[in-house]
This record gives structure tokens, C-alpha cells and sequence, in this order.
């Protein structure tokens, strides 16, 4: 199965060239590559949108570049004029022969936020496809300050050192926790044992105690007896 499908694209491939030599497709193509988000702030004077775009069989005439703006309400047609002078809203750069043109948007405000697209035509072409558009840019404004690449960088790094600071701080706990339940159950442990000791000894003192008792109350009995054996003997 997969011999055929690479037969069949190496078969594709012969035919799209051996057509496009003969002309039968050798219409104009055209692709756009442009950037799909840009976010800056207030602070930027401007802010510049590239756009670039490659071409297969096209003719050699350089082909027309075209802006479009998306906004809130409605779609606009930007740089219908000249659009070269940094005195204009809009700045269009055209290096056609690097296949690379911009628009920069001077002056920039939060209204300035919308979507930005670039287009390129060769007017002469016959082909549906000699004419195409990029995805389009999404262009932000914020109004307040966004932090520089070098403080995000630093702002990172402190993030970085305080994840490893809480771990190694609840790896720490942790351990300690551990350490302490082990100290407490030693200690349990041997107040058990202090515990079983001290009944030992309860109970051997009261044994002694016992023992001792007894053994006063049958020498007592044996002198009594003794005694009145001697009172007896005398009497006789």
C-alpha cells in the first residue's frame, strides 16, 4: 500500500512538470506569509508589520501590494495613496525584488488595535491564484506598559528560583515531619516500656510486702507456740 502511494505521488509530481512545461500549468501562484499576532504599548511611537510572499509562474512584473484593516466596525482600504512619508498614519515599504513588503502604523494608539492583512496581485495573471491575502496580523495596543523582554526574563527567573525555594522548604517540612513522628513514637514507646517496668516493680514490692508479712505472722505464731511449751514444761 505504501509502494503505491509513493507511485502515485512520484506519478503526480511527472505530470504537474511535464504540464507546467507545456504551459497547461504554468498559472500563477502566489503565497503570503505574515506575522499572526503582535501585542505592544502605548509607549511605541510605531509599529511595523512584515509581510513576506513567494511566486510559481508568475510574470516578471512586479506585482502590486495591498493593506487591509479589519476593525471593530468596519473593513478599510489603507495606503490607497502613496503612504511613504513617516508624516502619514501609514508607512508601506516595498522591497518586491526580496519578495517582502511592510506597513508600519505610526503614531500608535489603542484605536490602532485590529487586524491587518496583506495582499499581493499581479494584475496581469489570469489565475484565481495570482491574487492572495495572509492570515492577517492581530495587532494589540495596550494602554498600559507591557515589561520589556529583560525584566519578563528576570521576572521568570525569580518565579523560577522561588518554585525550587518553596519546594526544597516543603521537601525540608517533610523531612522534619517524618523526624518528629519517629522521635514521638520512640518516646511512646519507651514510656510503655517505663510503664511496664514500673508495674513489674509495683508488683514484686507488693509480692516482698507479702512475702515479708507472712513471714512475720508465722515467727510470731512459732514464739507463741514456743512459749507455751516452755510454761507447760515448767508447770509439770
Amino acid at each position: 500500500m505504501g509502494i503505491m502511494n509513493r507511485s502515485k505521488i512520484v506519478l503526480s509530481l511527472e505530470i504537474n512538470l511535464i504540464l507546467f512545461y507545456i504551459g497547461a500549468a504554468g498559472a500563477c501562484i502566489v503565497s503570503v506569509v505574515q506575522p499572526d499576532y503582535l501585542e505592544v504599548d502605548y509607549t511605541h511611537k510605531a509599529v511595523t508589520i512584515e509581510c513576506t510572499f513567494s511566486t510559481i509562474g508568475c510574470p516578471s512584473e512586479q506585482p502590486l501590494s495591498l493593506w487591509f484593516r479589519y476593525g471593530v466596525h468596519q473593513a478599510e482600504h489603507l495606503c490607497s495613496g502613496m503612504c511613504k512619508g513617516e508624516a502619514d498614519k501609514f508607512t508601506v515599504r516595498k522591497a518586491l525584488d526580496q519578495n517582502q513588503v511592510s506597513l508600519t502604523v505610526n503614531r500608535v494608539t489603542s484605536n490602532d488595535s485590529a487586524i491587518y492583512i496583506c495582499g499581493i496581485a499581479f494584475p496581469n495573471a489570469g489565475s484565481p491564484r495570482a491574487k492572495q491575502t495572509g492570515g492577517g496580523t492581530t495587532l494589540v495596543v495596550r494602554e498600559s506598559k507591557l515589561l520589556s523582554k529583560e525584566l519578563q526574563s528576570v521576572f521568570t527567573a525569580l518565579l523560577a528560583l522561588l518554585s525550587i525555594y518553596i519546594i526544597g522548604i516543603c521537601v525540608i517540612f517533610g523531612v522534619l515531619s517524618k523526624s518528629k513522628s519517629n522521635t514521638l513514637k520512640n518516646k511512646e514507646m519507651k514510656e510503655d516500656s517505663q510503664k511496664k517496668k514500673s508495674a513489674r516493680s509495683i508488683f514484686r514490692e507488693i509480692a516482698q510486702e507479702l512475702y515479708h508479712k507472712r513471714y512475720v505472722e508465722t515467727s510470731q505464731q512459732s514464739e507463741k507456740d514456743n512459749t507455751y511449751e516452755n510454761r507447760r514444761a515448767i508447770s509439770n
